[in-house]
């Protein structure tokens, strides 16, 4: 079985299989990465740009900014959530959703 994924209004939600599943409304928590400085950064989305699978992860790509510094920038592959036969379960965006290790300083 096939799940359909695609962004809808003007990327304000993520669609899975013709229903509103992870809105943009929400603020996720990114750890250690290379979003900002803060550790950790409470980001609030403001919009989708696209959404993917990576084996049986939904991941987002999105446009967010930091609750405590200001920044705005853009975030490849947010975990949202994941297929598990054939359901989506969605994550919860209060916890800890994004490991990205820095490989270098910030440009």
């Amino acid at each position: 079985m096939s799940i359909a994924l695609r962004t809808l209004d003007d990327g304000a939600w993520i669609s899975v299989n013709d229903s509103r599943q992870v809105s943009v409304s929400d603020v996720w928590t990114l750890t250690t990465g290379t979003f900002c400085d803060c550790t950790p950064a409470y980001v609030l989305l403001e919009a989708f740009v696209d959404v993917d699978v990576d084996g049986s992860t939904v991941v987002a790509h999105a446009v967010g900014q930091c609750l405590e510094c200001g920044t705005r920038d853009s975030i490849e592959a947010l975990p949202v959530g994941r297929i598990v036969n054939d359901d989506f379960r969605p994550y919860d965006p209060e916890g800890v959703q994004w490991l990205v290790e820095p490989d270098g300083e910030r440009t």
